[in-house]
């Protein structure tokens, strides 16, 4: 029997998820989706372009009420990080007896201290009420995703870059249920590999993005246009400094292996794919994921008593961006 595998939010990186695994036809894949994208899914399927391929792939359902759909092996979510506690327990319905939860995030993840060898509690920034955490957290798996997307129009996702994903358990273990996702994930043309430590695959790929995110929402330019500036650049770097400062904090010291990686002069690869997800999200009147990427950065630096003088006054602007836009919504 083919696996159940329902993809919750099919926007960006969630439509090129759901394009290349239906397109396998290795799973029974549902999508879950709204508005315009909902509609374009259901009319024509789901394009995926990528270099010079193009997928064209339909997959089984599309609703916008998940309590259509059957009981899920695999629940695949790929919604920002903040619209997900209200869900929570529309999450844990929709997954069978068996199921596992996928969580593809960027920044610091709810489910962060689950299985650690810190206090086993929520993060209130990511999580207030706990609900994530009561409820999935021993049904969850995460995941770091190397993949630039974009939504071109309706049902069509443009992929340029990365085609990454680095997958594990929070207890870092190598279970029977990510070795089957991983495997699903790389038979599809979505290679995936099992992490023995996520969290430093999360603190890599945070650090990054903490260079380039915030500073992209805020000036609304590509990273060709921050990398050139000398002013942005000196700040993107500071801000990836300070990120790697509070990961060594905590135990994932990836200085030597990463601080040495200032930004690049050269301009990035243009097209709508290269443009970062905050800014994605500005343009679109959206808010940001900025508790994930920053202010959950800033709690831990206070909690190790590192100073992050930089985040700290990025985060407060941001932060203020991210009600206007909110606001505006």
């Amino acid at each position: 029997m083919r696996m159940k595998v329902c993809v919750f939010g099919a926007g960006a990186i969630g439509g090129h998820f759901a394009a290349r695994l239906s397109a396998a036809k290795l799973a029974e894949v549902s999508v879950v989706a709204r508005g315009a994208q909902l509609e374009a899914i259901r009319t024509r399927g789901l394009t995926l372009k990528s270099g010079a391929e193009e997928i064209h792939a339909m997959p089984a359902h599309a609703t916008e009420d998940p309590a259509s759909l059957p009981p899920q092996d695999v629940l695949v979510v790929t919604m920002k990080g903040y619209t997900l506690p209200p869900l929570a327990d529309t999450f844990a319905r929709l997954l069978a007896p068996t199921g596992a939860a996928l969580f593809c995030l960027n920044g610091i993840p709810w489910w962060w201290r689950f299985g650690s060898k810190g206090p086993q509690t929520h993060l209130p920034l990511l999580d207030p009420d706990g609900a994530l955490w009561s409820i999935l957290r021993e049904r969850t798996l995460g995941c770091v995703m190397y993949s630039p997307n974009d939504v071109l129009e309706p049902g069509v996702i443009l992929h340029a870059g990365g085609n990454r994903y680095v997958m594990g358990e929070p207890n870092d273990k190598a279970s029977e249920r990510v070795r089957a996702i991983v495997d699903l994930f790389s038979n599809s043309g979505l290679p995936s590999e099992v992490s023995p430590d996520l969290r430093a695959e999360i603190w890599r790929k945070l650090s990054s993005n903490v260079s380039s995110n915030p500073l992209a929402a805020l000036t609304r330019l590509g990273a060709g246009a921050i990398s050139s500036d000398d002013g942005l650049r000196t700040l993107s770097t500071a801000l990836k400094d300070e990120t790697l400062a509070v990961a060594a904090a905590l135990g994932w010291d990836l200085r030597n292996e990463l601080a040495g990686e200032k930004p690049s002069r050269r301009p990035a690869a243009t097209g709508p794919g290269s443009r970062a997800s905050m800014l994605q999200d500005v343009l679109r009147g959206r808010g940001v994921e900025v508790e994930a990427h920053l202010g959950q950065t800033q709690a831990f630096a206070r909690e190790a008593g590192v100073p992050v003088p930089h985040i700290d006054v990025v985060l407060a602007i941001l932060r203020g961006l991210d009600r206007a836009l909110r606001a505006s919504g």
